[in-house]
């Protein structure tokens, strides 16, 4: 048993956005300030993530005076400053039980100190029933009564005081009689909050039970890949529960969201959005999972989107050890999202046990509550623009350019000029653009103004390297997408481009080594990761390596033009004249225009060693010359 102090900081998203270094630096100095009061007092800070700090106690007269006394030091220290800069900490304390393992503590006790805390005012303190018991009035503090609370993740409701420190409050506890009068007054609609009571105890039941059954246990011998040495983790598609195909979007977007923002984390490995989705909608067992892709963590969860309001369940699963490890349950309204997202994957990171620099958890975390003002409409349109583009299609593509449209005639963001970007040299690539040159030019337009507005923007990074590359400036696209990578290091797509254009620049063996790592982060990839693979081998004529990922990616897509083409030209350079000669009537199948003189045209290569060889033994297998 200990009496264990939890404390957080309201509204350290919103300081955060409005002035990071400010916060980081009161952040510095209240945690000293509490240290120094959690030692005086007999105890002992456990562990201080983020905006959080655990402290553990033998006396709960120790643990309470402590709190009170802490939130009267930083109550002077917020005095000089105006309301919107003050730092306020929210403090609960629990008497419960706790196990310690190598200097960490966990349990129940602990849970139920920090969803108490969260029932607090910023500046005060709540404490559980069984904290209560053991004070009586040994302390010069009355109490208010909040009665018996439902906390997430807890089976049994907590009985849940307010610590009162003015001297008039002394000895009393309030607030019971007026709680009871409150229940009779509404007995005309008992039966709805025994029915809401009932579906809630229900819901906390099923996240509590869930969080604490066993998993079967995955095999590192079994897995498809060696694990990573460092921790790595899936994130499943999150189920849709709303009842509604239609918001379909937003349980795929969140996800693609924490997919996106744990990315940034060069100390994790996070498997990329294209392979954790090929188990959307499937009856999978984790240690599937986790044996196909080779990770160690894996995170699923849902989304209930109602009204105004979203309610999200998250569970960490360690497949290795078989067992849930980390268990949430947020109910926000729907402009909390940012700071919603933020939460889980600080949970995620912590669990996982990842240190963080402070400027590492300003770069990644901080972009989430940045912006003062926060546009849930643009959000909306743009997790529906980005839904719509990652079908890879040209109907998804053109719907993708409306909404982005949409977005910003709302309101313009980097993400949505990113989108737009990307819309028009996706259409190039479909050859479904009138004009390349226009394409061309609207992409590195909307990829500018994307740019200016927030300049760690990956995706922008990676649509400016493309825009070189196709202008053939194949070395200012390589610094693009180096850029881009620094930004995004798990980044499957991010490390596949820079690979393709270190490859276009004649630079294979460096090229080799970015394509495997992408198609390792994404190991179910779509057809261009192994087709950007063998054109990497066959630049350095390993033809056969080369036709070995060419065939892989037309298993995939069996009508890919370019895949055609390129093994075509690798048969070609083989001397393999038959082969050559039915890739080439399945070139001609799929694009009845191909010539020799738009193979010279679009040749896009700075090296053209191999251009006239290629060229010479299509004439052979029957390829016209225009």
């Amino acid at each position: 048993m200990s009496a264990i102090l939890s404390a957080d900081v309201k509204g350290y998203s919103r300081l955060m956005g409005e002035d990071e270094l400010r916060t980081v630096q009161m952040l510095k100095e209240s945690r000293q300030v509490i240290g120094k009061l959690v030692q005086g007092y007999h105890g002992r800070v456990v562990d201080s993530p983020g905006d959080n700090l655990l402290a553990e106690f033998d006396s709960v007269v120790d643990a309470v005076e402590c709190a009170v006394k802490i939130q009267e030091e930083l109550k002077e220290k917020n005095a000089d400053l105006p309301e919107n800069q003050r730092m306020e900490f929210r403090i609960g304390v629990n008497l419960g039980d706790v196990i310690e393992d190598e200097g960490r503590i966990y349990g129940d006790g602990i849970n139920v100190a920090a969803r108490i805390e969260g029932l607090a005012d910023g500046g005060g303190i709540c404490i559980s029933g069984t904290a209560y018991d053991q004070i009586g009035k040994k302390l010069p503090f009355g109490y208010e009564y909040l009665g018996e609370q439902t906390v997430k993740n807890i089976e049994k409701p907590v009985r849940v005081y307010r610590v009162l420190t003015d001297p008039d409050a002394f000895g009393r506890v309030i607030d019971k009689k007026r709680l009871l009068d409150r229940i009779s007054r509404r007995v005309a609609i008992t039966a709805i909050i025994i029915l809401v009571i009932v579906a809630a105890g229900l819901f906390g039941w099923f996240i509590y039970s869930h969080k604490s059954r066993k998993v079967e246990a995955a095999d590192p011998d079994k897995m498809a890949f060696p694990l990573p040495d460092k921790p790595s983790i899936a994130v499943l598609p999150f189920d849709n529960l709303s009842g509604d195909p239609e918001q379909e979007y937003f349980s795929d977007g969140l996800t693609e969201e924490i997919i996106t923002g744990l990315s940034k984390i060069p100390d994790l490995f996070v498997i990329a959005r294209n392979s954790s989705f090929i188990y959307k909608g499937k009856p999978v067992k984790i240690q599937q999972v986790s044996e196909e892709l080779g990770v160690r963590y894996v995170l699923e969860g849902s989304v209930r989107r109602e009204g105004n309001r979203v309610r999200i369940t998250a569970q960490l699963i360690d497949a290795i050890k078989g067992y849930h490890i980390w268990s949430e349950s947020y109910d926000r309204e729907l402009k909390d999202i940012l700071s919603l997202q933020e939460d889980i994957m600080r949970n995620i990171v912590l669990e996982m046990q990842v240190k963080l620099t402070e400027g590492e958890q300003v770069r990644v975390f901080a972009n989430y509550s940045k912006n003062k003002k926060f546009n849930f409409k643009v959000f909306e349109k743009n997790l529906k623009s980005r839904w719509h583009f990652l079908k890879m299609n040209p109907e998804g593509n053109a719907m993708s350019r409306k909404l982005a449209k949409e977005s910003i005639e709302i309101e313009s963001s980097p993400m949505a000029y990113a989108l737009l970007a990307w819309t028009h040299l996706l259409e190039m690539f479909y050859g479904s653009s009138k004009s390349p040159q226009k394409s061309m030019a609207f992409a590195e337009e909307y990829a500018r103004k994307a740019q200016q507005m927030d300049d760690s923007y990956p995706t922008t990074r990676t649509a400016l390297a493309q825009i070189y590359y196709y202008k053939h400036q194949y070395d200012k696209a390589i610094v693009e997408s180096k850029k881009a990578l620094a930004l995004d290091p798990n980044g499957a797509d991010t490390n596949r481009l820079l690979g393709w254009h270190l490859h276009v620049a004649g630079r294979d063996k460096e090229a080799i080594l970015f394509l495997k790592k992408a198609i390792r982060l994404n190991p179910y990839p779509g057809s261009v990761y192994y087709w950007s693979l063998g054109a990497a081998y066959w630049g350095l004529e390993k033809y056969d390596d080369a036709i070995d990922e060419y065939k892989k990616a037309l298993k995939l897509d069996p009508n890919n033009f370019w895949v055609h083409v390129w093994l075509m030209a690798a048969y070609c350079l083989q001397e393999r004249i038959e082969d050559a000669r039915a890739e080439a009537l399945e070139v001609r199948r799929i694009n009845p225009q191909w010539s020799i003189k738009v193979a010279e045209k679009l040749w896009p290569y700075k090296d053209k060693r191999f251009l006239k060889p290629c060229v010479e033994c299509y004439r052979k297998i029957g390829i016209p010359e225009e």
